[in-house]
């Protein structure tokens, strides 16, 4: 089995003049990005690798989650940045063939188009929130039948849990 967990960045901040890869976290994402890490960590949900954006955001809340998950590999992955689904689908499939649960760190609109194309099954309302938004720092966790990563495809995944900060913590999401 194959575990995905999807996870957008942070909340960023936009300051004038800013190219858009450079844009930092803003207070709020600095908040709850070690949340969300502190969360996958009590939940037991420990990426072996994790794929992660070159923007200063996405780096940022990895950094910050990976404060409560220590010894996660991190590959930093050009073309993830502001990706389309099936670029970010090509990513996954060249993540390295040991990585049981590998975490992608990035950007909407990609990462929630990625995840309504590859889950097939799951809770319902799990399904119908994540159709609906992916907010900042939400993340998705998506199981596969497949032992390896080239073999998942569209509609083979089923979603075990989409949260968001605010599920988490009452009041971060935003």
């Amino acid at each position: 089995m194959a575990r995905l967990i999807l996870l957008r960045h942070a909340k960023s901040d936009h300051p004038a003049g800013m190219a858009d890869r450079e844009r930092p976290l803003n207070p709020r994402g600095r908040e709850a990005a070690p949340r969300m890490g502190a969360y996958l960590a009590a939940q037991g949900l420990l990426p072996d690798h994790a794929l992660v954006s070159p923007a200063r955001r996405t780096q940022e809340t990895w950094e910050a989650c990976a404060t409560a998950l220590p010894g996660v590999e991190a590959q930093t992955v050009p073309t993830i940045y502001e990706a389309s689904a099936g670029r970010l689908l090509e990513a996954l499939r060249a993540a390295p063939a040991g990585a049981g649960c590998v975490i992608l760190v990035g950007h909407n609109p990609g990462l929630q188009d990625l995840a309504l194309r590859l889950v097939g099954s799951g809770p319902r309302d799990a399904r119908a929130r994540l159709s609906a938004q992916f907010p900042t720092a939400a993340l998705a966790v998506i199981d596969f039948d497949t032992p390896d990563w080239a073999g998942i495809g569209h509609g083979g995944g089923r979603l075990e849990r989409f949260v968001t900060p605010k599920d988490v913590d009452g009041g971060l999401n935003g």
